[in-house]
């Protein structure tokens, strides 16, 4: 294996950076983005190795960026550039996953709040919860005390029984 990577570092470098390339102009312009996705990150994940090879083969050459001080430069816009984009992200109130907030605010609402949501009456959406073992005592409950009071979990089967009845 070694022998491999020592062999062909360089161009499984260039063969996965142009693959990397391909499927990220694909994704940055939402073009067949469920067919380039898993390629992009895994491969890009893949790309680490023979990067970590050809960096490891030219180690010399590197270290005499370190030296010559023209590493410093581009290192420092790269990393600019990345704070940049990660600094909205890392400042946001709430951040996290949207799914994860979405299922937490149809748990706060109530049946009469959340019934619309999924094209039904209060009056239905108690039913279904009923038909799912769930002990609805008013339609001004939050999803969340009727999961606490029918000793239940919340969370997404919750809201799969309210959505989908299962």
């Amino acid at each position: 294996m070694t022998k491999f990577l020592k062999t062909h570092g360089t161009t499984l470098t260039f063969a996965l950076f142009l693959v990397s390339t391909v499927s990220g102009v694909f994704l940055f312009f939402h073009v067949l983005s469920p067919v380039f996705h898993g390629m992009h990150e895994w491969l890009s994940m893949v790309l680490l190795v023979p990067v970590a090879v050809h960096v490891w083969k030219n180690w010399t050459a590197f270290a005499g960026y370190f030296r010559r001080k023209t590493v410093y430069v581009p290192l420092v816009l790269s990393l600019l550039a990345g704070a940049v984009f990660a600094y909205p992200a890392l400042t946001a109130p709430g951040g996290g996953n949207p799914a994860r907030a979405a299922v937490g605010a149809l748990q706060r609402g109530t049946v009469a709040q959340v019934a619309p949501l999924f094209q039904l009456t209060p009056e239905a959406l108690r039913d279904r919860l009923a038909a799912k073992g769930y002990t609805v005592t008013s339609l001004d409950q939050s999803l969340a005390e009727i999961a606490r009071a029918s000793g239940k979990e919340g969370g997404p089967g919750l809201v799969a029984a309210v959505a989908f009845g299962k």
